[in-house]
Order: C-alpha cells, then structure tokens, then sequence
C-alpha cells in the first residue's frame, strides 16, 4: 500500500519537473552562448541548473522553523536574470556572475529579516491582481509553444496547432472522466499522449537523449574561483530583491489556495529560503532561483497542495543533475505539446485570481483602480518590454518586467488609496456598534388590525 502510494507522490512530482524543464532549461540555454561558453561546459551548466533547481525546492518546500515557506513552490532560475548576466558575464565573464550571484544572496537572507512587515499591504485586491498578470502574461508563452517554439523552422505550421489541440483534448476529456490520482495526473498523461503522437509524425527529436552523458559529477565552483565588483553585485542584488518582491506576490496567493493565513514570520523564512538558495546556487555555478508560475499554475489546477508532492520533485531534479541523459527525456516534449497543457494551466491562474479579488469589495472605487491601474500597467509593460530600452541598466531593470512593476504599483496604490487612519478605524468601529444594535432591536410583528 505504501509502494503504491510513493508511486503516485513520484508521478506528481514528475509532472511538476515535465512542467517546469523547458523553461528551467531555457535560461542556461540562452547565457552561455552569450558569455562565450563551450559545448561541454553549456552541458554541465544545465546540470547545475537542475540540481540546484532541486535544492531550493526542498529549502523553500521542507523548511524548519528558520527556513522555508512550506508551500507547494518549487523553485527554478528566474527568467529575470537573463539580461543583467549576460552583461555580467561579458565584462568579467562567469566567474564574475558567480561571485555576484552568492553575495546577491547573502543580500537578500539579511533583507529577509524585514520583508515580513509589508505583509499588511498585500490584501487579497493586490494579491489576487499580482496572479491575475501572471497567469495573463504566460499565456503569450503558452502559444508561442503551441505554434512551435519561438525560432524553429516550423514556426506557426499547422502540424504544430493540431497537436497542441490534440494534447489540449486529451486533457480535457481525461480531467472530466477521470476521478482521484488518475485525474491529478491528467497534465501528465496528456503530454504522454500528445508526444506519442508527435513520435508517430516524426516530431519528436532523440538527438539530446542520443548525446547525453549517463553520469555527471558535479564539482563547486567548476568554472573557477569567483570573482567580485561592485558593479556586478550592485546589479544581482537589485535583481534578487525584485524576484523577492514577486516572491512575496506568489507566497500571498499560495497561502490564500492552500487556505494558510500567511504571517509575517512565513514571509521572513521564504525569502531567507531565497537568499540561502541563492548563496548554495553560486557555489554550484548557477543563478537565483523564484517560484516558478508554471507550476503555481499546476498547483491550481490540479488541486494537489501536499508538499511530500514537491519535495518528490526537488528529489528528481537533484538527480536529473546528476543524470543527464534520464533528463534528456523531458526535453523529447514537443513545444507544441507543452504548450497544449500551459493553456489551461496558465487560465486556472486566472480564474483563481477572479477568486482572490472577489473577496475585496470591488464596489469601492479605490480597489477598482488598484486592479485596472496596476493590472493594466503590468499588462502594458510585458507587452512592450522595449520601450526602455534606450534607458539606463537599473531603469530597464525595474520597468520592464510586467509583474514587479505592476506589483510595485498595486502595493503603492493600495497604501495611498486604501490607507486607513485612526478617525476611520474609531468611524468603522462607530458603524459596527450602530449595526450591532441594530440586529439586536428586531421589528414586533402586528397582528394586523
């Protein structure tokens, strides 16, 4: 009985890490070419990025009383430190990234101990509005994977968004007939299904599992003793404490799912688990890590909020590190089919997030303009990510992600906006006493002369 129940933890997490890799993947993928890095040593970059995708995970997800959010998260290297390595890396190449990267989480494990306090200004109008850009701002990516992944030869052709259609019926039947685990495992089986058809049409590419190593060792500080400017550490430091403002954002909403009242203290401990993920990641040659919205996304729709399930998933991921050709395996995923299950993975985000904000009272004007200012920014902002480019570094930096700008601009609106004062904390408790008494002085009926 318990074999069968480890069994089912194992495909949950599997599903997860099938999930998350293509995204996890595409970071190392992108930044190594760009800092003149090899062949070889892209390989052993993408295994660092897994196994210490694996170890953040369980950091962040098993935690103690120091550490930790224990929240179904799990943990991959942020998109966001893309730009700002790249440019790290061609001045003082990767051992500089390295060394910025750990002094970077050393900066946010000190900032952790006050980050707890912002928790009164993230209401569920905020909270719920931080998902709401989420869930909308993945799902460009979400066709940008069902036309076939952005660069590819076959961009957009039909083939592509019949079998991204096919994946997508798959899991709609399978999530409407099947009941229990079965059903939990629905993204999983569908993208099962959908790579066995592709297999069938020749879509599916065995070049990655073909040329892979069987093992991996993997050695701290591979690329070198680590280097440190000011300028580069400047530079992570801003970009770990944007991906902790997001973090907070994510936390809240977990928090509101899984129906936990999240403290002061659990903020504090999740955002150390960020920074001392952070400080490990750089000894391991990788980069800061944030909770990936994919698999928030997953958490949502499949229902499944058991952490056992995510550690099962850091569990796989630290050995995927160490195995890359059993990691190759999820990299046989067409694009198409993957983007086939974001879609409504990335929609259950936003009908969750219709959720959260409906329990503000959206008659109020100043909640209105906290979600159509803040959404509508952020919206505005991931859709032309351009239009700082002609600004300095840090200006780029802040306003061109669509989530921390528009969850800068909601906490900012909602403490001007929604500020309340003593007279109107003595005014409510005026009201609630006069309401009070008015229940209490009930109508006598008449006996109707």
């Amino acid at each position: 009985m318990k074999e069968k129940k480890l069994w089912k933890i194992i495909l949950l997490g599997l599903q997860h890490v099938c999930v998350m890799y293509g995204g996890a993947v595409a970071v190392p993928l992108i930044i190594a070419p760009a800092i003149g890095l090899t062949e070889q040593q892209l390989i052993y970059l993408i295994s660092f990025d897994l196994f210490t995708c694996g170890i953040a995970t369980l950091i962040q997800v098993w935690g103690n009383k120091f550490v930790g959010i224990k929240l179904p998260a799990l943990m991959a290297v942020s998109f966001i430190v893309v730009e700002p390595i790249i440019a790290i890396g061609k001045i003082h190449s990767i051992t500089g990234v390295i060394g910025a990267v750990i002094v970077s989480g050393v900066v946010v494990t000190i900032v952790a101990q006050f980050i707890g306090k912002l928790i009164k200004f993230f209401p569920p109008v905020v909270t719920g509005s931080v998902v709401l850009i989420i869930g909308t701002s993945l799902m460009p990516v979400a066709m940008s994977n069902v036309a076939g992944g952005t660069g590819s030869a076959n961009y957009g052709h039909i083939e592509n968004f019949m079998l991204a259609v096919f994946t997508l019926l798959c899991f709609l039947i399978l999530n409407y007939v099947l009941k229990g685990f079965m059903k939990a495992i629905s993204v999983l089986i569908a993208m099962v299904l959908g790579t066995l058809v592709a297999g069938m049409f020749g879509m599916v590419d065995f070049k990655a599992l073909s040329e892979a190593a069987w093992l991996t060792p993997l050695t701290p500080f591979y690329f070198g003793t680590p280097t440190f400017q000011l300028s580069s550490i400047l530079t992570m430091s801003i970009i770990a404490i944007l991906i902790m403002i997001e973090s907070v954002g994510v936390f809240l909403a977990l928090g509101e799912f899984c129906d936990r009242e999240i403290k002061e203290n659990d903020i504090k401990k999740g955002v150390r688990a960020e920074g001392i993920s952070a400080i490990i990641s750089g000894v391991f040659n990788s980069f800061n890590h944030s909770t990936f919205s994919q698999n928030v996304g997953l958490v949502f729709l499949t229902k499944v909020k058991q952490r056992v399930v995510l550690v099962a998933a850091g569990v796989i991921l630290i050995l995927l590190g160490f195995l890359p050709k059993i990691a190759a395996l999820t990299t046989m995923i067409p694009k198409p089919v993957l983007g086939g299950a974001m879609i409504p993975m990335f929609g259950m985000l936003i009908a969750a997030s219709l959720q959260m904000i409906a329990k503000s009272d959206m008659k109020k004007s100043s909640n209105q303009l906290v979600v159509a200012v803040g959404v509508g920014l952020g919206l505005a902002v991931k859709g032309a990510p351009d239009a700082f480019k002609g600004y300095p570094e840090l200006v780029q930096l802040l306003c061109s992600n669509g989530v921390v700008m528009g969850t800068l601009t909601m906490f900012l609106l909602n403490l001007f906006l929604n500020r309340t004062s003593k007279d109107d904390l003595n005014e409510q408790k005026h009201e609630q006493r006069t309401t009070d008494n008015l229940e209490i002085v009930k109508p006598v009926k008449s006996d109707g002369v």
